[in-house]
């Protein structure tokens, strides 16, 4: 594409070679120098966001003109370039085809999983079955009940607590550990074959489909939202460099992200460590934090260190901070609390699809920068929340769980918020 300057200098010279039409021709020329990308989907887009989008994007890519370095984009996966949750689809198809394997203790596949979780799990699936051969979740619907109860709910069948301890509730959560760990045991290439696998069935089932997996009713489709891709493939053609920032397994993810022209390069996702070409109940760490066993996620705060980390090459402790504007992402899109510290990073737009989720909307409705975007979701929108968000007394999570105000950069409290940009 021709700089404005490089247009200017063959205007003038054609315009010597060939007279006043030529000269006509190159003064329109000049006054259009470039076609900058545009998004071309605009159904579904609340109010003035598409436009918003339009404008940052102009902005700050390659219509701009040239300089510096390439701007990024971070995209959250579920239910924000997608509907529904692809984790939930690959374990879904998993139990459904005998595809986990038994462990040798459930009790080890996780720091935090309670003796009751361990015991119900061991009752539930037994112990015929040799450790490191596939469990008949397909059959057994004692056992895929308790496996999806106790990810699904956090408690037994019986009701009892499944996690417990102490953890960071910025940086991880147990149940989003597990179910990266339940598929301990297999190569990563596998469990991509697995999520193209569950990818496939569920873009073929209609929108509203439900499947049943033991007793249990879950989403049985996904969806591309149309206006996310749109959205990628104008970022990419207009010059920035876009991720995807996921705490889905990023093995999960590598067979979804093609569909909207990313490479396992730009995916990150919960990496599980692998050991003799299998992955282990182990997680790989960030910033400061050594490798672990789930200590450390693509969650919440873990996701702005992982973005420095791996995008911008900031390394130990300082990754967990946000860093100057340089070296931050211009877009960042979410929809739900572990995208929170990420999205809010944004130095040109955050994109927020409304999942009623307190934190994110506490500070996406209160828009102190005046750019963040709230748009419903593309489909099967939720309604609107008819209570205020909590946000100036329980809105925000604080590390070690307990709950407070939402605050701003400056310390200032964030009042109460009306959900009003809904179904």
């Amino acid at each position: 594409m021709l700089s404005k300057r490089r247009w200017l200098a063959a205007g003038a010279a054609l315009a010597v070679a060939g007279g006043g039409l030529v000269a006509a021709q190159t003064a329109t020329a000049d006054q259009n120098p470039r076609t900058c990308p545009t998004l071309k989907v605009s159904k579904g887009w609340y109010g003035k966001n598409r436009a918003a989008l339009q404008k940052m994007i102009d902005e700050r890519g390659s219509c701009a003109g040239p300089g510096g370095a390439r701007p990024v984009a971070t995209f959250d996966w579920d239910n924000t370039v997608v509907k529904n949750d692809v984790s939930d689809a690959t374990l879904a198809w998993a139990l459904r085809h005998d595809k986990l394997l038994q462990p040798k203790s459930w009790q080890a596949t996780n720091k935090w999983l309670t003796a009751d979780a361990h015991r119900a799990l061991t009752k539930a699936c037994g112990t015929t079955v040799p450790a490191g051969r596939p469990l008949p979740t397909s059959k057994d619907t004692a056992c895929t009940d308790e496996i999806l109860d106790v990810y699904q709910d956090a408690e037994t069948s019986t009701g009892k607590k499944a996690f417990t301890g102490e953890w960071n509730h910025r940086r991880t959560v147990p149940e989003y550990v597990w179910i990266t760990q339940l598929f301990a045991g297999h190569s990563p290439a596998t469990l991509t074959s697995y999520a193209r696998q569950a990818r496939a069935e569920n873009l073929k089932a209609p929108i509203g489909t439900e499947q049943t997996v033991g007793t249990h009713k879950m989403a049985g489709y996904i969806r591309y939202y149309d206006q996310q891709k749109d959205l990628i493939r104008t970022l990419r053609a207009a010059g920035f460099d876009v991720y995807i920032v996921s705490a889905s397994a990023e093995p999960i993810v590598r067979a979804w992200a093609p569909g909207v022209g990313l490479d396992r390069d730009h995916v990150i996702g919960i990496r599980n460590l692998v050991d003799h070409g299998r992955l282990t109940t182990g997680v790989q760490g960030c910033g400061d934090v050594t490798d672990t066993h789930g200590e450390v996620l693509t969650y919440m705060d873990g996701k702005r260190c992982w973005i420095n980390q791996e995008i911008y090459g900031v390394k130990g402790a300082k990754a967990w901070q946000q860093q100057d504007r340089a070296h931050r992402p211009a877009l960042a899109a979410g929809d739900a609390e572990t995208d929170v510290t990420f999205v809010g990073d944004a130095t040109g737009a955050h994109l927020v699809l409304n999942r009623n989720k307190t934190e994110f909307m506490c500070r996406a409705y209160d828009n102190s920068d005046r750019r963040w975007l709230v748009n419903p979701m593309f489909i099967e929108p939720n309604e609107r929340q008819a209570d205020p968000y909590p946000c100036a007394t329980t809105g925000y999570t604080r590390p070690d769980g307990t709950l407070g105000p939402v605050r701003r950069a400056d310390g200032s409290i964030v009042p109460d918020q009306q959900d009003r940009i809904h179904g």
